[in-house]
């Protein structure tokens, strides 16, 4: 027990010395040897909010020294809690805040920045990896793996976007979407559970089963017939009273489509029900001990082969927010691996509700924040900004997340009365 409360230290001691090295390059990059010329205005009114601040303009070069700096001084108070023994996330997120902002005063030098459009368009780029890193979580708190997470949002999209085409009425898209998903889930529940077919190949294998499948459809049939089979109808935006007005959160969270606050409830209902219900210990003892877990009666197997389907349903979700919550038209491979990228965030964020959400949420900031300084025309390549949510992932990995375990019998089949 000792060694490995050491190593966890030595890895987050090792996490902690990478944010401060970090922290010191952005303070002589973006500070001094590189300060960026002219002002950085920071937009903070996205659409009809009760106004608290307009705007933030700030001197580009000054902007990024005063951020490196708050980064400086959060990663010493990080090396100091962690020699006292004390926590350190708090230091480390003020060190991480301080560095990305250093970052984005220097990139956007002359340029404006329309903060809440940017937090907003990172929330929406994160829901389908939200719905995602669901799906994964509570297939793999029973035991099974699921690699299938991309097959599971690229069928929904599909089958969304007909039926939402043919029905004219997003509606029936998004309830026909959860069953194509359940379907998906079903395929990856019969092979892994009843005849213990490897997981993580199952899952490739039904992948690429669903690319190739919509693939073929979407040339034979969408393409030529367009107008009938991919014109999908998508929801409208729902402001809810007062709560839009806020300023800065309003239109984030409050300015949403229907999708988007079933996320919002589908993700509070997991984290409740997986930590304080019956079916929520029962699902977190088949994916740890599922031996332990049949002893007292449970049936191991049928509660894995009910929370796969259940997980399939809420990627489904996920995956009709491609088409009728977005464009409105299903697109080949649309969903451009998000699959796998929520499988990634739901191991960065440990097998938890809210770490898999902030995870997801970090991927999808990057991805919006390259977007958004192409648009605004940084000289930045594209693909330096695509790296950072992945260098985050493996700086959170030498230390700074703590010790990352998969539930104990993820991916192993448990055979009554046998081996697991």
């Amino acid at each position: 027990m000792s060694e490995i409360r050491s190593s966890v230290e030595k890895r987050r001691f090792r996490g902690v010395i990478v944010i401060a090295s970090l922290s010191v390059l952005s303070f002589m990059y973006f500070g001094f040897i590189r300060p960026g010329k002219g002002d950085t205005t920071y937009g903070f009114v996205l659409n009809n909010e009760w106004v608290l601040i307009k705007e933030w303009i700030i001197a580009s070069a000054a902007g990024a020294k005063i951020f490196s700096g708050i980064s400086l001084i959060a990663s010493v108070s990080a090396i100091l809690a962690f020699r006292k023994g004390r926590e350190i996330i708090i230091p480390v997120g003020f060190a991480s805040f301080g560095i990305l902002m250093s970052f984005i005063t220097w990139a956007a030098s002359g340029k404006f920045i329309p903060l809440t459009g940017l937090l907003q368009g990172a929330l929406l780029l994160a829901v389908p990896l939200i719905f995602g890193s669901m799906s994964g979580l509570i297939c793999e708190r029973s035991g099974v793996i699921n690699i299938a997470i991309e097959g599971q949002l690229l069928a929904s999209a599909f089958v969304s976007g007909v039926v939402a085409s043919l029905t004219h009425q997003a509606l029936w898209g998004l309830i026909a979407a959860p069953i194509a998903g359940a379907a998906i889930s079903f395929l990856l529940a019969t092979f892994a559970i009843k005849f213990s077919v490897d997981q993580v190949i199952l899952g490739f294998v039904l992948n690429v089963l669903v690319i190739g499948l919509t693939d073929f459809l979407y040339k034979k049939l969408l393409v030529p017939y367009q107008s009938t089979w991919n014109t999908a109808p998508t929801f409208g935006t729902i402001e809810l009273p007062i709560l839009s007005k806020i300023p800065i959160l309003g239109p984030i969270f409050f300015s949403q489509t229907i999708v988007v606050y079933l996320m919002f409830a589908i993700v509070a209902a997991i984290t409740f029900a997986l930590f304080k219900t019956k079916w929520g210990l029962r699902t977190r003892a088949i994916g740890e001990h599922p031996t332990a877990a049949d002893t007292v009666g449970i049936d191991v197997n049928k509660l894995r082969f009910k929370n796969v389907i259940i997980a399939g349903l809420i990627a489904g979700v996920g995956g009709a927010y491609y088409t009728v919550a977005s464009v409105g038209a299903f697109g080949k491979e649309m969903t451009a691996g998000a699959g796998f990228i929520a499988l990634a965030a739901l191991i960065f964020g440990k097998w938890s509700p809210i770490g898999a959400v902030l995870a997801a949420l970090l991927f999808g900031f990057a991805d919006n924040l390259q977007s958004t300084l192409t648009i605004i025309g940084v000289s930045i390549p594209s693909e330096f900004m695509l790296m950072v949510p992945y260098i985050a992932t493996i700086i959170a990995v030498t230390g700074l997340v703590g010790r990352v375990r998969a539930p104990a019998a993820d991916g192993i089949p448990y055979l009554r009365g046998g081996s697991h």
